[in-house]
């Protein structure tokens, strides 16, 4: 089969096509025919080993555990292991690949118990690829933010990834929601739903503006006091990404002198939340944003173009080509 390997960290050319063996079902696996698969945050991260910390992850001097990236993916269900029962050949599945990764290939096999659902039939495989790694991370931070109707929620980087799920989540949960972007990405955090828009390149989101019960930092970039200054008494300030050992240090120190809560945590995808998710995408409560779209062989030019940090909720991959014919 056809997948994108790197075998060294460095930038995106490192990504080169190969043809590797297909992976064999073990007897608890399905084998997914891969359709669709993003360039996210992770697999840059991991291919740059940036921060170096990856390296004890995934090998000190060049990649040794993961060499396929791609961290999520929709497709359809090829074949099953003998003791598989919730999955058949031709159902059509969404999932999260996990600490394996592996979506940047023709096929990948996951454990039926995995992070694995049908997919929302109102979606393409394309949109079904983008949800779930950012629709669960900001599902899960929502809700260990203890979001409720009524509560007042900042989220910053509100056009990206996770961002873009956080505001219709929150606004689901019956939230106030105060978004934060650029200039041209105001437009889609409004048709989102956000309540509020502050547009960082013109104002900053400290100044006149109100105490929040949640702030949801989705990309890393937020200032650590000032947010901490923002919060209600018993506020969440929420961090999908702890850029350095200082901030978990900082964050633990507040959790320990104060009525506020810092948290920032590794998630878990899971496949009862990706049912969720599907029942809100097909009740018309949430949908994916794609910014780009790019083959499989235009795997370094996706990664070239996501790395700039300058995009519109995600940025998929499309393993096949004739997805509709195909499908």
């Amino acid at each position: 089969m056809k997948a994108i390997v790197y075998e060294r960290y460095g930038p995106p050319d490192v990504l080169q096509l190969r043809e590797v063996a297909k992976p064999v079902t073990q007897d608890d696996e399905i084998l997914i025919k891969v359709y669709a698969a993003t360039a996210a945050a992770g697999d840059w991260r991991l291919r740059k080993a940036d921060p170096f910390l990856a390296r004890l992850f995934n090998g000190l001097w060049r990649p040794k555990r993961i060499k396929i990236l791609g961290f999520e993916l929709a497709g359809v269900v090829e074949s099953t292991g003998q003791s598989v029962t919730r999955f058949k050949p031709g159902d059509a599945v969404y999932a999260a690949c996990g600490a394996s990764f592996g979506a940047y290939a023709e096929y990948k096999c996951l454990p039926e118990t995995g992070s694995v659902a049908p997919m929302p039939v109102n979606m393409t495989f394309e949109e079904a690829a983008a949800v779930p790694v950012g629709a669960c991370t900001a599902l899960h931070f929502l809700r260990k933010g203890n979001i409720r109707r009524g509560s007042r929620v900042l989220v910053y980087g509100a056009s990206g990834s996770v961002g873009t799920y956080a505001v219709q989540l929150a606004k689901h949960f019956g939230a106030e929601v105060t978004g934060v972007c650029s200039t041209s990405n105001v437009e889609l955090v409004r048709s989102l739903g956000a309540d509020r828009i502050i547009d960082y390149t013109k104002e900053r989101f400290s100044d006149g503006g109100p105490a929040y019960d949640i702030i949801f930092d989705t990309v890393g970039k937020s200032p650590f006091k000032v947010c901490i200054k923002l919060l209600t008494p018993g506020g969440y300030y929420l961090q999908a990404v702890q850029v350095s050992p200082l901030l978990i240090v900082r964050g633990l120190w507040i959790n320990l002198t104060s009525g506020k809560k810092v948290i920032g945590e590794t998630m878990k995808e899971s496949a009862k939340d990706l049912i969720y998710l599907k029942e809100l995408i097909e009740a018309g409560t949430l949908r994916s944003v794609v910014d780009r779209r790019y083959s499989l062989e235009q795997a370094a030019e996706a990664h070239r173009y996501v790395e700039q940090g300058h995009k519109k909720g995600n940025v998929v991959l499309s393993v096949r080509q004739n997805i509709i014919d195909d499908f």
